[in-house]
């Protein structure tokens, strides 16, 4: 490996060259406490910034096995560094001065969440770290002595105060740390204690604005109502009192704009692990839970969807159903079928967003189309069976549909943000009423181990030079938060609502272009698997495939990659 002394030589040597000079910094250098690799060096300075990373030895980042030894302690790690270098690279971006992209020093930021991300990596106390420098250039002519700046002057700070844990504040990694175990420890409680998700006292729901997911000022803190409290006794925080939604039907009501979709959010985020401050540090949902929806236009492939609808006029087989253009019932009925094919065993849905006449059929309804003749079953009609026969609950929004409160073990209710259990009262209410049907004939689950096609155009192309050619690999591409490409195909993921960062979609784009090249011919449960044991093994960058991992990546749950792919 060589030096930085020789780095410094060989960027004055090639000062005020043409450009492309610059390709010769690859590879890595040694700056005594860390090792810098220059990844990818941009070609042109208007071009997207070069990529370089910086390996820091165990013993020189010196942090505590304690704060990386446990998984969940170590991606809690892996997102404090990240959130620190990200501070101080900030500090020096732009400083450095050019053309085009020149000074850029960045990091991908990350949101509330926290997530296993390729921007840092930390393996047995060794750190990684991936970020972005624009090389500067006047023109299109190298500027050294500012890129001199960034390399021996700017990064040196970034390293020294984010990635040493001699410099780390004193009891601030203990915090992240605690908070990674209590977190842990709040996900193991709900499977003992037979509950959906835990909301704990104080926890602020409400985001600042549609457009930003940190916490809103001055909002309410939540509060559980005593007949739904839970105390747990944290390894850390200690007595934490807190609702606990059990297990079963459970209907969330109140008016408009008083906190029921801002309590559902909430849940199907709880999903993940967040950071200190966000307000849902301690809203804690089952991993597995799906937020489902009415999804007009999706395709569907090979899906077993009679559990909701059959005999249909046609005379199409919905045991393995296919559409290139599914209707909202349609949609939502795959939808369910595929969560629970995922391993999903609690649903979340807004009355909002499904199809109305996927959810119930009234009595006059009925009355006026006869059973026989609908060939949709209302999911109300197997929302009981879902929970008692396959042990599938259900956490419901409802506004103005009153039949779920006939099907619903526990029913909260929102009040300007205030939550109470009104379960008796409903019960109460409902003794005079008529019963509507509760349960349907025909009760199966599908048996998943749906093969899928992943084919497409061909997994490479022809790159002719004269008179041979050389085999290129697809290209991938993402457009913001919910969109890829992979060749000439593209994906649109927008209403997978628990998405949350668009890194988990750049995973996913590589994770179709490495399912076809190597896990063709297979179900999608078989797809996953193969997925996640090659990042189990090897790392989320091997999905990529290539000799540098990129920055850029982060994990999404199998319930999101399974639905990438039934959607491909």
């Amino acid at each position: 490996m060589k030096t930085s002394e020789q780095l410094r030589s060989e960027l004055r040597a090639i000062d005020h060259k043409s450009y492309p000079a610059y390709k010769s910094l690859g590879g890595s250098w040694s700056f005594g406490r860390y090792t810098l690799n220059i990844d990818h060096v941009q070609g042109d300075p208007f071009a997207a910034p070069s990529q370089l990373s910086v390996t820091v030895g165990a013993r020189e980042a010196g942090f505590p096995a304690g704060s990386w030894q446990q998984p969940w302690c170590r991606v809690a790690l892996e997102d404090y560094l990240l959130r620190r270098f990200a501070g101080q690279a900030g500090r020096f971006s732009h400083q450095a001065k050019g053309s085009g992209k020149s000074g850029v020093l960045a990091v991908n930021r990350p949101g509330q969440e926290i997530l296993t991300r390729t921007d840092c990596q930390v393996r047995a106390g060794e750190i990684t770290l991936r970020f972005e420098v624009g090389f500067p250039a006047n023109g299109r002519t190298i500027n050294a002595r500012e890129l001199e700046k960034i390399l021996f002057d700017f990064i040196p700070v970034c390293v020294d105060q984010s990635l040493l844990y001699a410099n780390t504040p004193k009891g601030e990694l203990d915090r992240v740390v605690a908070l990674a175990e209590d977190q842990r420890f709040i996900r193991q409680e709900l499977e003992r204690l037979g509950l959906a998700a835990f909301v704990a006292d104080g926890a602020v729901l409400p985001r600042e604005s549609g457009t930003s997911d940190r916490p809103m000022k001055d909002a309410v803190p939540f509060r559980a109502p005593d007949t739904m409290a839970v105390t747990l006794t944290l390894p850390h925080r200690g007595a934490t009192r807190g609702m606990g939604i059990r297990r079963g039907i459970t209907l969330i009501a109140g008016g408009g704009y008083h906190g029921k979709s801002t309590l559902l959010k909430a849940l199907e985020r709880g999903v993940y692990d967040h950071v200190a401050g966000d307000g849902r540090e301690y809203v804690i949902t089952d991993a597995a839970a799906v937020k489902i929806r009415a999804e007009d236009g999706r395709k569907v492939t090979g899906t077993d969807i009679s559990l909701f609808i059959n005999h249909l006029p046609s005379g199409r087989d919905t045991t393995r159903f296919s559409t290139l253009d599914a209707s909202g019932s349609t949609s939502q009925a795959a939808n369910i079928v595929e969560a629970l094919e995922a391993g999903s065993r609690l649903l979340l849905m807004d009355e909002d967003t499904s199809a109305t006449n996927f959810m119930v059929r009234d009595e006059l309804m009925q009355a006026v189309i006869a059973r026989e003749q609908e060939p949709i079953t209302p999911f109300l009609e197997r929302a009981v069976d879902l929970y008692q026969r396959a042990g599938v609950s259900l956490i419901l929004v409802v506004g103005s549909c009153g039949a779920y409160f006939h099907a619903a073990d526990t029913v909260i209710q929102m009040d300007a943000y205030h939550t109470r259990d009104i379960t008796g009262s409903v019960r109460a209410a409902l003794k005079d009423r008529p019963v509507p049907v509760l349960t349907a004939p025909g009760f199966r689950l599908p048996a998943g181990q749906r093969k899928i096609d992943l084919s497409g155009s061909s997994q490479t192309r022809k790159s002719y030079r004269g008179d041979s050619f050389r085999q290129e690999r697809l290209k991938v591409k993402r457009f913001g938060k919910t969109t890829f490409t992979v060749g000439e195909r593209e994906l649109d993921l927008r209403y997978l609502e628990q998405l949350v960062d668009g890194e988990q979609t750049q995973a996913l784009a590589y994770m179709v272009r490495y399912a076809r090249e190597n896990l063709s011919g297979r179900s999608i449960a078989e797809v996953v698997a193969g997925l996640q044991r090659v990042i189990e093994e090897k790392g989320l960058g091997a999905v990529c495939g290539e000799r540098v991992v990129p920055a850029g990546l982060a994990l999404p749950r199998p319930q999101e990659i399974f639905a990438c792919f039934n959607r491909y």
